[in-house]
């Protein structure tokens, strides 16, 4: 690998970032007009089914499933390989330009959320479901919720990037971020020996940090499960499965998936329970 000196002053004269080098850019702000969709609900989530996307979706399905009824929701697809998140509309939501992007329209006044942990916390806290009621266990839940908002990125741009999407394998990047990520699994493999959940019950924590890592172990994340030995972690597998068997979870991972070799498991756009059975009836038919 060839060094590389660093000039006085960075400039952008290419583009760079392996498989999503066209999204990556230095500058923020929308780079076109685009108007977003506004659905029958009071929840209208612009999202994708990336990590960060399916925490929103698998808490909006717990929350129906929970009888919440005023967590009904439309969820809009935005392709990021697209530059869908460049969109005028969408940048007046979340100005930095990530998926998920939420405008609660349940108030006399639309309130905009983004950043995922944000939602997360703006929906338990709105709906006083998936975070617990006593005050330790609730510290307990924001540290674990926050360490996943921390961590991830190690995982995701670090890890995930230079293993699986970085346009030239190097050893030193993967061996430097496979070793934190794994040190991360055993945080959590550690924990999870005497824990059954993150923080004494089901809560927000443990969806945000199952989209990550459960995926991962389960080998949903950068085909990457056997590199990193994840069966070795074996509080966390179980953890994993735990999640994994959930109704509320399988459906929560469909919503806003527009990529996979398994169409049944897509469902661009949610506007209402009953697509659901749609996608279920379509499968059963082609079985």
């Amino acid at each position: 690998m060839a060094e590389y000196t660093p000039p006085k002053v960075w400039t952008w004269d290419s583009e760079s970032g392996g498989k999503f080098a066209s999204i990556n850019r230095p500058i923020a702000g929308a780079t076109h007009d685009k108007t977003l969709e506004i659905g029958k609900h009071p929840m209208q989530l612009y999202s994708l089914a990336t990590p960060n996307g399916v925490k929103v979706t698998i808490l909006l399905e717990e929350l129906l499933a929970a009888g919440h009824s005023g967590a009904e929701y439309d969820a809009w697809l935005i392709n990021i390989g697209e530059a869908d998140q460049f969109g005028s509309d969408f940048v007046d939501i979340n100005p930095n330009s990530k998926i998920p992007a939420l405008m609660d329209r349940s108030g006399d006044t639309p309130q905009r959320v983004f950043e995922s942990g944000a939602i997360l916390l703006h929906l338990a806290e709105k709906f006083g479901a998936f975070i617990p009621k006593d005050p330790a266990q609730r510290t307990e839940m924001m540290s674990w919720l926050f360490w996943q908002m921390g961590s991830a990125p190690y995982l995701g741009g670090g890890f995930g990037h230079f293993y699986a999407y970085a346009p030239e394998k190097f050893e030193y990047p993967i061996n430097r971020f496979a070793m934190e990520t794994k040190r991360q699994l055993d945080v959590m493999d550690r924990h999870l020996a005497e824990n059954e959940w993150f923080a004494g019950e089901y809560s927000i924590a443990d969806i945000a940090i199952w989209a990550w890592y459960g995926q991962l172990v389960l080998g949903r994340l950068y085909s990457a499960a056997e590199f990193l030995d994840v069966a070795s972690y074996e509080n966390v597998m179980r953890w994993a499965n735990a999640i994994d068997a959930r109704p509320a979870v399988t459906r929560g991972r469909m919503v806003n998936r527009a990529f996979g070799d398994d169409l049944s498991m897509q469902l661009h756009e949610r506007h209402d329970a009953s697509d659901f059975e749609t996608k279920t009836q379509d499968k059963i038919a082609k079985d």
